[in-house]
């Protein structure tokens, strides 16, 4: 019966849709898209391929392995995955679905013991078949749409998928070659119950081997995460160092110009025109510009102040609204790290601007508790985004420091959105002190 065929390799649409299940939030394409281009390619490989094994006496296994290759390539072109990883989904799903087809081929075996001649299962073997397939994708529901999809985002355990193909090819190769080699002895009864202990344990060999394989790469990412972590309190720690010392170097050029006034008072007592002449070039060039009166809190205040300057300095327009206390609800480090970054990234890209960019930053607290904060600037070019992520324009790869303010800002329940578009980029970052709420 051309039907024979054409059943068994209807396997193909529960293995496809658990692929697809578990990279759901990487694929290129919409849902929809997806849906109208698989469904008909399937049912057409399925009829047309079904039609031919049937008619040439091919078992569908002939036409499964050549099936693979193609249907690899086009698994890694519709989901945005780097290649390991997508053929280490494609045939971890290729080895589970090996499994159940042995335990099919058992079960066709033991109900139609006369279907020994045929290359195919019966009709209803087929059925079984395909239901065991759709069993397999609810068994596999939940670790499909957490554990594997919590791997796939993360960028930090890509070694790992190097190996992980290894097991489930070999796993595919020998299923198909078991089969080739006993189907007709299996219905002769005389290996039945040898293969289905065979089968039964290399399929938990196989459930085992994906466990382990999670639990490593659960482990190897949560140190490179942690050790990542690490690195930026360390540049967090780094750079707030550094604002403190220009801070206090400010704070001492400031308290020095008292001194400065009283030189310039004795040079023009004396007359002495030519001297003092050169005394206020000296001391201009010595003072900073920066105005540390922007807000209450110095900290916060000498960071401004020093943007502030520097944009005067480049031609960039710098326009301040903050109204930050002295005695700030999270920690000062954090919020001094955050304004650096936002500010050294707005100036950067504002003093690319031919005709001189702005930046605006206001600052302000929220029933007490909430610092919120918002740098606006002007930009030329375009931003490219990946992955949700921006790109840096200094080199490649996502911008250090906007995943730096992205860290501080969400580490206690707070939050950060950056928006851009017609030349203006704005980031809204919202601080919350440590304290649970109540």
């Amino acid at each position: 019966m051309i039907l024979q065929p054409i059943l068994e390799l209807s396997i193909l649409f529960p293995a496809a849709f658990l692929c697809f299940l578990v990279t759901a939030e990487h694929l290129r394409v919409s849902k929809r898209a997806l849906a109208l281009l698989v469904i008909p390619v399937l049912t057409a490989v399925c009829v047309l391929g079904g039609g031919l094994c049937w008619r040439m006496g091919w078992p569908t296994s002939y036409l499964i392995l050549p099936i693979l290759v193609p249907a690899a390539v086009a698994f890694c072109r519709l989901v945005a995955l780097p290649a390991w990883k997508s053929i280490g989904i494609f045939l971890g799903v290729c080895g589970a679905k090996s499994s159940v087809g042995g335990l099919a081929n058992i079960a066709d075996a033991l109900l139609f013991p006369g279907n020994a001649d045929s290359p195919w299962l019966t009709p209803a073997g087929g059925l079984i078949d395909c239901a065991m397939g759709w069993v397999l994708v609810a068994l596999c529901w939940y670790p499909a749409t957490h554990a594997a999809r919590r791997l796939l985002k993360n960028d930090t355990v890509a070694r790992t998928w190097y190996v992980f193909w290894i097991l489930p090819a070999v796993f595919v190769l020998v299923c198909l070659a078991l089969r080739a080699q006993l189907d007709a002895l299996l219905y002769s009864g005389q290996l039945l119950a040898m293969y289905a202990l065979l089968s039964l344990v290399m399929t938990g060999l196989l459930l085992l081997f994906y466990l382990l394989f999670y639990i490593v790469a659960r482990e190897l990412d949560a140190n490179t995460e942690l050790q990542r972590q690490n690195q930026f309190l360390q540049m967090q720690a780094a750079q707030y160092s550094a604002l403190r010392e220009s801070i206090a170097e400010t704070r001492r050029a400031r308290h020095d110009m008292r001194h400065h006034f009283g030189a310039l008072s004795a040079l023009a007592q004396r007359e002495a025109w030519g001297e003092l002449r050169d005394y206020l070039a000296d001391v201009s060039d010595s003072i900073p510009a920066e105005d540390l009166n922007l807000c209450e809190n110095q900290a916060v205040d000498g960071v401004a102040g020093r943007y502030a300057a520097l944009s005067r300095q480049r031609g960039v327009a710098f326009s301040c609204e903050l109204d930050l206390p002295a005695e700030l609800p999270v920690k000062e480090m954090d919020v001094c790290v955050v304004l650096q970054n936002l500010l050294e990234n707005a100036l950067e890209a504002s003093g690319q601007m031919e005709s001189g960019g702005y930046i605006h930053l206001k600052g302000s607290l929220h029933r007490d508790r909430l610092v919120l904060l918002t740098v606006e600037n002007t930009y030329a070019g375009a931003l490219a985004e990946k992955d949700g992520t921006l790109q840096s324009t200094k080199s490649d790869g996502g911008g250090i420091g906007l995943e730096s303010v992205a860290r501080i800002a969400e580490k206690n329940g707070g939050y950060c959105r950056f928006l851009y578009g017609s030349g203006v980029f704005t980031a809204n970052v919202m601080l919350r002190n440590e304290q649970p709420q109540k």
